[in-house]
């Protein structure tokens, strides 16, 4: 083989590994960020498979479950069957780098990502939370509502 011809053979095999290199991390980084969203219910029907991906679970907070300290917070999620009726619940532990946000309260709907245990602990990184009574009127006033930024609003504690 001509001298030529090996130095480009040369120079093509070490392109070929380093084409293939950046495809594999590639590849990798978005196997490690990709995040299935689920309710409680499917997440009981995963199996084993709930356990080796990154999760993206929603509920509501039970009342009087919320147990935080600084950024940590332990709390059980709810979601009801609509047609069955039938309960799930979703014990979750938050260790975040940020305290939970301010709308993360009892009765909130939440969604939380991270990881399921196979000690039945969803083990969250981060949570989202939306308090759904927020902007709603309140019982007895008309139809139109207070404003959310109105003294009948903020005088419910928000």
């Amino acid at each position: 083989m001509a001298p030529q011809k090996a130095k480009y053979l040369r120079f093509g095999i070490v392109i070929g590994l380093i084409v293939a290199s950046l495809g594999y991390v590639a590849w990798a980084v978005i196997q490690e960020t990709k995040s299935y969203y689920v309710t409680i219910a499917e997440l009981r029907k995963e199996g084993d498979a709930a356990f080796s991906r990154h999760l993206r679970v929603s509920g509501n907070v039970r009342p009087g479950s919320i147990h935080q300290v600084g950024t940590h917070a332990d709390f059980m999620m709810i979601e009801q069957d609509p047609q069955s009726k039938e309960v799930q619940t979703l014990q979750v532990s938050y260790k975040g780098t940020e305290p939970p946000p301010d709308t993360f309260k009892d009765n909130s709907q939440a969604l939380v990502i991270g990881r399921f245990g196979r000690d039945g602990v969803f083990h969250a990184e981060e949570i989202q939370a939306k308090c759904a009574s927020k902007y709603a009127p309140q019982q007895g006033t008309a139809s139109g509502g207070a404003p959310s930024g109105s003294t009948a609003a903020s005088s419910k504690g928000y």
